[in-house]
């Protein structure tokens, strides 16, 4: 049976090869780091989810290694069996306090959480309303759930309201939303998905993971920067990113929602408990980031110097301040030649063509880091420039 599905399988294959779309993956022999070395050398990385520069911070590993003797490697265990330590709870309690929320509740990532949410809290009675371009995991999320799914074009609020009110019938209505969307940089409008919330009595979501650590006046979030801490019931959210790049996810939410959570959720009753190491780790980050160490700010210049060098390059760069900055290509073979060309000049950057972007809109998604100088920043544009030179000749 296998031999005519491998010929299928490697048939598929080929087809993505000649399409360009093929995703290989590059090894890393250092730690992650705004510079890694690969197979072909040291090159200088802007492609990682690093934000902070805490994937290797000294204080970040110090407190993994003193997690490792005090509490052990793995759990080997669910929470509600023996998966539960002290550490865990430490962790959810300072997540809580530092989004604002009631409670929360940890997954082994945030795939999970929001893999966990939308069966949990809604039903055939219920709707969901998703933005166009929220994550996979949220689409995959809503799929597991019965409830009456709706969506509206990305960050249109006529179009929301307009689906708000197709939606007047269910029992619970539930607005989910990116707070950033990873692949454009942009940000939600939340103070005016909030009003439209309000206005139409349904709660509001939000997947903060390409935000919370450093988007905002202390780093929590697009809730933050838009002022509705108090009126967001649902915040999702990664350990994996900013809040140093390990692995996790995460629920911040009402009380009850939490609750109920820990009762029905299937990927947190079925799922090994997150490492106590990670845990003690991420409470190590928590306090780097209210100590104000002036992470965010070099982020934030690291931002600016890109974009504003590589837009007067003549680079289209797709509009924002965020630290996601997407160079556009457009044709996919293009953009990974882009991509080789760069890591041959000492860049590490990817391509991200279909199915990760709509088709015709491949890009290069540079992601600016607090590790990063300003010489690196301005390295990569040079580079940048050198490549563009070298695929037009």
């Amino acid at each position: 049976m296998y031999a005519s599905v491998r010929d299928d399988l490697r048939a598929t294959l080929d087809e993505i090869r000649d399409a360009g779309l093929f995703k290989p993956e590059r090894v890393l022999t250092t730690p992650q780091n705004a510079a890694v070395s690969v197979a072909s050398g040291d090159v200088l990385n802007f492609c990682a989810n690093n934000y902070l520069g805490l994937a290797d911070h000294p204080e970040v590993v110090a407190a993994a290694k003193d997690a490792l003797d005090r509490w052990g490697y793995g759990m080997a265990s669910v929470r509600f069996i023996c998966g539960t330590q002290e550490i865990h709870k430490e962790l959810e309690q300072r997540l809580s306090s530092f989004l604002g929320q009631e409670d929360t509740i940890l997954y082994s990532s945030c795939f999970d959480a929001n893999g966990g949410v939308f069966e949990t809290l809604l039903g055939p009675e219920d709707a969901v309303i998703s933005d166009a371009l929220n994550h996979a995991s949220i689409i995959d999320g809503i799929r597991l759930s019965k409830a009456r799914r709706l969506r509206y074009a990305n960050r249109d609020l006529a179009e929301l309201e307009a689906r708000l009110k197709e939606a007047q019938d269910a029992r619970r209505r539930l607005v989910v939303t990116d707070g950033v969307f990873s692949m454009d940089g942009y940000v939600a409008p939340l103070a005016e998905i909030c009003d439209l919330a309000d206005r139409y009595d349904a709660l509001v979501m939000v997947d903060d993971s390409h935000a919370v650590g450093f988007v905002g006046p202390g780093g929590r979030g697009t809730p933050e920067l838009h002022g509705v801490m108090d009126r967001v019931d649902i915040v999702t959210g990664t350990l994996g990113k900013a809040l140093g790049g390990a692995s996790g996810g995460y629920v911040a939410a009402r009380a009850e929602i939490v609750a109920l959570l820990r009762q029905r959720s299937r990927p947190y009753l079925f799922s090994n408990s997150l490492a106590p190491v990670i845990a003690a780790a991420s409470i190590k980050v928590l306090d780097l980031l209210e100590s104000a160490d002036g992470l965010r700010e070099r982020l934030n210049a690291n931002t600016a110097v890109f974009r504003t060098e590589m837009t007067a390059a003549g680079f289209e760069i797709l509009p924002g301040d965020h630290a996601i900055a997407p160079v556009m290509i457009g044709d996919a073979a293009e953009a990974g030649r882009m991509a080789e060309l760069l890591l041959e000049r000492g860049v590490y950057v990817i391509g991200f063509s279909y199915p990760v972007v709509p088709m015709g809109q491949a890009r290069i998604r540079v992601q600016l880091s607090a590790a990063h100088s300003t010489a690196d920043v301005r390295r990569a544009v040079a580079a940048f420039v050198d490549a563009r030179d070298a695929l037009e000749a």
